[in-house]
């Protein structure tokens, strides 16, 4: 397969009237900081890594967490721009509560004010958030919505559910 390869692991629970929500991150820093742009823990493969392993290390890396010790659910592979992502799934309630104490996301480096020469650090991620489905779809990249209808085809949902309020807590 040529260009970019990412992989990832979309986390979801199901709420006690059988509705399916899934966890988000907020991406962060100040290109991203006030904007409502949402993703799920993945990232590039390092050179010569499998998919499954980049996919458990970004999400160790942007969650803070080692990935649930649950069944993963295979949801295949599609095409973000230039790049190729290969996405399980993974059914997990995880404690949101638990931010920020126990959970943190990974950090990168940038030019900010842009032209000042100065280098800040931020975090990738500022908040984690639970989103039905039906409204997480418009909360992320246009090329990760076919991995929602993957997994609501896998656990026989529709994507008609009424949203709910989402559950939210900051990572910082």
């Amino acid at each position: 397969m040529t260009g970019k390869q990412s992989a990832g692991i979309l986390v979801y629970r199901r709420r006690s009237d059988d509705q399916i929500e899934v966890l988000l991150l907020h991406l962060a820093g100040p290109l991203w900081a006030k904007k409502d742009k949402w993703h799920f823990p993945k990232g590039q493969l390092e050179e010569g890594e499998d998919a499954l392993t980049a996919a458990k290390r970004e999400f160790h890396e942007e969650v803070g967490i080692p990935v649930p010790d649950s069944e993963l659910i295979d949801l295949g592979e599609a095409k973000q721009g230039p790049k190729t992502n290969r996405i399980w799934a993974i059914e997990n309630d995880v404690d949101l509560s638990k931010f920020p104490s126990t959970i943190e996301s990974n950090t990168f480096e940038m030019e900010w004010p842009p032209h000042s020469g100065h280098t800040q650090t931020f975090p990738e991620n500022d908040r984690a958030q639970w989103f039905p489905m039906t409204q997480a779809r418009d909360k992320v990249f246009a090329g990760l919505v076919v991995f929602f209808e993957r997994l609501a085809e896998h656990l026989g949902q529709t994507q008609t559910e009424t949203p709910s309020p989402p559950t939210q807590q900051s990572l910082l």
